[in-house]
């Protein structure tokens, strides 16, 4: 029944050699990787708007200026991980470049940031995309939590079904919000053009200035609106990371697809961000600064824009918040494809616990994807599933792993251009080098401003929690190290085998799996065997002796005597006694279990063997070996084996 339930679920397992079967397109993997970058144009805007709102309405024309920028920056980001599409066929990502070009400190700092921003990535989308429906059905407002962690409890179905078919999945939404943004830019030109007037529900409502603003104080609030409004650049390193699952030729297709997202990206941003402006959308973290309840749910700005664009077109304006919610919810996609597949790189490296390393039976990195998963789930319950507070979190681990990235492309120019003379050749590297070192500067600069203007309002544990994973990987790293030396043997080394074996069998009481034990242990010949059982109650005791005797086991039996009743210190206790007398020898120790087929029998049994079993593993020179005697109730109860998969 689980294996049926698991097959229902995530579909048939796929064999290693179908790898090539999940190879995307172009036209999916847009959606697959893009969505993220796409989706943040839906709250970048209001996040700029919310920052320019502390020094109230006489601010928010300032909006314009900063989106130029953010325009600017983002295609800067765009053209230089284009360089690294190609330079990287293999992928490309902020890990892998700082490693070979920056070295191993580097390579984890960008791997860190990488790794808390996927996080980060999966709760803000889902979050976001939660805000979406709740302002077309503010019913809903009160079940936030749960409909964000419902939806990542999606997400992590679909993508443990397999990166293609959750690109089939995520081309609708993908494609559906593009298609209603852009209708929406038509609808909203056509009543502009036609003399009407564009004005948002929260026009007429007043935004009170937390402080005067002027000189330097103005200057930092612009910078703190740029650097909220720059989470419109974030998943755009997903391609270069995702080469290997596009089509031949992979960098060219992948190099496209990027292309793609940037215009789509920057023209979307810009118009979202001139509506907003024309139709004097006003947005603030607080619901009392807008007049409204205390704990009301403020519609978002794209919806404002969506509602005064479509005018009585309810229809529309309802297909527009339905593909919002949806890319939103699956932009954490680019984070699902991210995040295992570093982690498996990560582990390869001996950085992270190996489990993470291989893929699963739909040919995905399955442990990753949970693991991305119960750390987003943790965060979305920790704020309340609050868009403000966890998206203050947000975009520092980005410009990290942006700013290390396009450094390690510079000197991997550098590299290239080294061993190469072709005047044609090196004349695109230089071009290639020039664009990746304009890159690092800007999200060098960046970096800096979003450290210096988000520190205060939460960014701090994101330059707490990067330590700390830091430290946690170097530290995985000595002990794989540190267990490979232990581990190493000579090139001329061989088999030892020891003195001698001795075969101790455990036992409790004289029935089938006690006789299947002995008759094994026997079977191996040894070099000496013999019965232990530990006396806690003297009748039991007297009764197993009559026993073994009337069954003439030709094995002598151990008695060992525990006044206080325990089990498991009394055959530690012998078992090291016999170690001391014989040390280059070994002891088998065999324990005979019978094995049951439902969960609540296993409840009705004690569990000493499994104790026992867990504390021999530590004791040198002691051998463990479970007989097992299958019971009917586990025979009924055994899974069938996994159907073969047809041959293509």
């Amino acid at each position: 029944m689980p294996f049926l339930a698991k097959q229902f679920l995530l579909g048939r397992p796929l064999r290693t050699t179908q790898m090539g079967e999940t190879l995307l397109p172009k036209r999916l993997a847009l959606p697959v990787f893009c969505s993220d970058p796409m989706s943040s144009v839906a709250y970048a805007t209001e996040e700029i708007l919310l920052v320019l709102a502390l020094g109230g309405t006489a601010l928010l024309h300032l909006a314009w200026y900063v989106a130029v920028a953010i325009i600017v920056l983002l295609a800067v980001v765009v053209a230089s991980y284009r360089q690294t599409c190609h330079a990287y066929p293999n992928g490309g990502g902020a890990y892998v470049v700082s490693h070979h070009n920056l070295g191993q400190n580097a390579a984890l700092t960008a791997a860190s940031a990488l790794l808390v921003d996927y996080v980060l990535t999966v709760a803000v989308s889902v979050v976001a995309g939660v805000a979406a429906i709740t302002s077309a059905l503010p019913a809903l407002s009160r079940h936030a939590v749960a409909l964000s962690v419902g939806f990542t409890v999606l997400l992590v179905v679909m993508n443990l079904r397999g990166v293609k078919e959750s690109g089939r999945l995520f081309a609708i939404p993908t494609y559906g919000f593009v298609l209603g943004i852009y209708l929406m830019f038509a609808f909203a030109a056509v009543r502009l053009a036609m003399g009407h007037t564009l004005r948002a529900e929260s026009a007429g409502l007043p935004i009170r200035s937390t402080a005067t603003y002027a000189g330097a104080g103005l200057v930092l609030l612009a910078l703190r609106a740029f650097a909220s409004g720059s989470t419109a650049l974030t998943g755009v390193e997903a391609i270069s990371n995702g080469v290997p699952a596009f089509r031949r030729p992979k960098s060219k297709n992948a190099a496209a697809t990027l292309a793609v997202m940037g215009a789509l990206s920057i023209t979307m941003f810009a118009g979202i961000t001139v509506l907003a402006l024309i139709s004097k959308v006003h947005v603030a973290s607080d619901p009392t600064a807008l007049g409204l309840p205390a704990g009301a749910a403020p519609p978002t700005a794209l919806a404002q824009i969506a509602r005064v664009s479509f005018g009585d077109a309810r229809v529309l304006f309802y297909s527009v918040q339905a593909f919002t919610a949806g890319i939103l919810i699956l932009a954490a996609n680019t984070a699902f494809n991210g995040f295992p597949l570093l982690a498996s790189i990560l582990a390869q490296d001996r950085y992270l616990p190996r489990q993470l390393q291989h893929r699963g039976d739909r040919l995905v990195f399955s442990n990753g994807i949970v693991l991305l998963a119960l750390a987003a789930t943790g965060l979305i319950v920790a704020f309340d599933a609050t868009l403000s507070s966890i998206i203050q979190l947000y975009i520092i681990g980005v410009f990290v792993s942006f700013t290390l990235s396009q450094a390690g492309m510079v000197r991997h120019w550098n590299t290239e251009l080294a061993g190469t003379t072709n005047p044609a050749a090196r004349r695109r590297m230089r071009r290639s080098q020039a664009i990746n070192a304009v890159g690092a500067s800007f999200t060098g600069i960046v970096l800096v401003i979003v450290l210096v203007t988000k520190f205060t309002h939460g960014a701090w544990i994101v330059t707490i929690a990067m330590p700390v994973l830091f430290l946690l990987m170097k530290a995985v790293r000595r002990h794989y190290d540190s267990v490979a030396e232990e581990l190493k043997v000579a090139p001329d080394a061989g088999p030892r085998p020891p003195s001698r074996n001795h075969a101790v069998v455990l036992v409790s009481t004289v029935h089938a799996p006690t006789l299947r034990a002995v008759g094994y242990a026997t079977s191996t010949h040894p070099s000496s065997i013999e019965a232990v059982t530990v006396s806690v109650d003297p009748d039991e005791t007297r009764a197993l002796a009559k026993a073994w005797n009337a069954h003439r086991l030709d094995v002598p039996l151990v008695v060992l005597e525990s006044p206080y009743r325990e089990i498991t210190r009394p055959v530690l206790d012998y078992l090291r006694r016999r170690r001391l007398d014989t040390p280059r020898d070994v002891v088998t120790v065999f324990i005979p279990e019978y094995v049951l087929g439902r969960w609540w029998e296993q409840i009705l049994h004690n569990q000493s063997a499994l104790r026992l079993k867990a504390r021999l593993l530590f004791m040198p020179g002691v051998m463990v070996t479970s007989v097992p005697y299958v019971l009917r109730s586990a025979t009924q109860h055994t899974e069938p084996p996994e159907p073969p998969v047809p041959a293509r």
